[in-house]
């Protein structure tokens, strides 16, 4: 005890000198604020500026964002006119309707040569019907979203996420201009095209009285005809699936992982397929490729071809009636079936240049495998095989 008293008293001497320096040191002015505390969050017209838009119609005349802020109808004529450039327009999830008693107007109408669009997140609905034989009538909508025809054509607009049905006519239409783009929409019910546009992707446009998808690219769409129109018509079509009632289910200069059927036209027409599938239930060729057809099935439920290309390579076509099961300039790898016609024939021009190599045909009451040379083939049939030069043949 007698040793900690004079620490202490040692320990307190040395605070009292550092005292005055401490209060010194943590002295820094008055506590007093100088002024009410002022707001520390951005408003949202300050992050981003919207207009909202109640009611209809309505015209966007400047640029900048809007957006709906609640389901809008309209008695006759348009909904919203867009007029200007540089608009992005938020339907916000809810829908534009139209209750004309014969389909007028435009849910949505872009005026003639805009540039820098952006339409989502919504729906356009109309009342018309189609009656069965593809006749189309009805209220509501005469177009769903539609640019105004005359040049020069929309560039750089966008049109995503957005349901229309019911529509007179087109259902999303921005033509072929430079940069538009529709991905992720539906349309159903139209009795004109469907959707319209340069590039189209993970779109579906269902019961249409023409094309139901034109597009430059198209890719994981379905399309479907009502009557002899077209399901999807492309320069390139990947991942698609088109139907028609009498016309082409899919047309494209280049098709990859494609089918396409139609009831009594050409299933899958294009100048390249590439792993596609075409089947025509009735009088249609199922396959046809005017070039190459490498991976394909073509398939034809009655008189017709089941796949014909120049060239057919590790392919397979069958016919239910009197057509060939393949017909081809050079067959490879290549399997054809007919009921009643010639299995696989690989004739070529009146010059005799058809060759197949490596293939299976098979006829129920015809020849098997008819070809201007034959290496390596195989035919089953009443007439097994016609050649006129084979090589590694029986």
């Amino acid at each position: 005890m007698k040793q900690i008293i004079p620490s202490l008293i040692g320990v307190l001497a040395l605070l009292s000198t550092l005292g005055p320096q401490l209060s010194t040191a943590f002295a820094q002015g008055g506590l007093t604020p100088p002024g009410a505390p002022g707001p520390t969050m951005k408003t949202l017209d300050q992050i981003e500026a919207r207009t909202p838009v109640s009611t209809a119609p309505f015209t966007i005349s400047a640029p900048g964002s809007y957006y709906l802020t609640t389901n809008l109808t309209v008695s006759t004529g348009d909904a919203i006119t867009i007029a200007t450039n540089g608009v992005t327009l938020d339907l916000n999830g809810f829908t534009l309707a139209s209750t004309a008693v014969s389909a007028t107007g435009y849910g949505i109408r872009l005026n003639s040569g805009l540039r820098n669009i952006s339409i989502a997140n919504g729906f356009i609905q109309g009342g018309v019907t189609n009656n069965g034989s593809g006749v189309y009538s009805g209220s509501g909508f005469a177009y769903g979203i539609y640019y105004s025809a005359l040049p020069p054509t929309p560039v750089n607009v966008l049109v995503s996420r957005v349901s229309v049905s019911g529509c007179q006519y087109y259902g999303i239409y921005l033509n072929n201009g430079d940069s538009t783009v529709v991905e992720s929409c539906t349309v159903r019910t139209v009795g004109s095209y469907g959707i319209f546009g340069s590039t189209i992707k993970s779109s579906s446009a269902i019961d249409c009285g023409s094309d139901a998808i034109v597009g430059d690219q198209v890719s994981d769409c379905r399309g479907e005809s009502s009557g002899g129109s077209i399901g999807i018509n492309a320069v390139t079509a990947q991942n698609c699936s088109g139907e028609s009632v009498s016309g082409y289910g899919i047309a494209a200069s280049a098709a990859q992982n494609c089918y396409g059927e139609s009831v009594s036209g050409t299933a899958l027409s294009a100048s390249t397929a590439n792993t596609c599938y075409g089947f025509s239930s009735f009088s249609g060729t199922g396959l046809y490729a005017n070039y190459t057809a490498l991976n394909c099935v073509g398939r034809s439920g009655g008189h017709a071809t089941g796949l014909y290309a120049t060239t057919a390579q590790n392919c397979y076509g069958y016919s239910g009636g009197s057509g060939y099961g393949v017909d081809a300039t050079t067959a490879n790898n290549s399997y054809g079936v007919s009921s009643s016609g010639i299995g696989l024939r690989c004739v070529g021009g009146s010059g005799g240049t058809g060759i197949a190599t490596g293939c299976y045909g098979y006829s129920g009451s015809s020849v098997g495998l008819n070809a201007y040379i034959a290496n390596g083939c195989v035919g089953v049939g009443p007439t097994p095989i016609s050649v006129s030069y084979k090589y590694n043949m029986p």
